[in-house]
């Protein structure tokens, strides 16, 4: 079974920095897009920056400038490099992936979340 595991979470100060990382493992054959999501208490789960296996990219217009997305595909790995962080950052974000297996088709996964907290 495919797992994701997410780490980096943790507590902040406004305008620090924090790293996300998130590893793949399983039976893998191969991993399309990966991307990282954000969902706060009663609201949608939005998605914050996506990457595809080519390495093009995608933000959310409120982080452009301040987050960066990469993948080690070695790895398995996709990071989310977080500066400039604000306290309206504050959210568990969940780790996805796109993940072809002995399935016919590629699925999505995700990871159990890890929570990102900035303080005022």
């Amino acid at each position: 079974q495919v797992q994701l595991v997410e780490s980096g979470g943790g507590l902040v100060q406004a305008g620090g920095s924090l790293r996300l990382s998130c590893a793949a493992s399983g039976s893998i054959f191969s991993i399309n897009h990966m991307g990282w999501y954000r969902q706060v208490p009663g609201k949608q789960r939005e998605l914050v920056a996506r990457i595809i296996s080519g390495g093009s990219t995608n933000y959310i217009d409120s982080v452009k400038g301040r987050f960066t997305i990469s993948r080690d595909n070695a790895k398995n790995t996709v990071y989310l490099e977080m500066n400039s962080l604000k306290p309206e950052d504050t959210a568990v974000y969940y780790c996805n992936a796109n993940i072809k297996t002995f399935l016919p088709d590629a699925q999505d996964y995700w990871g159990e979340g890890t929570l990102v907290t900035v303080s005022s």
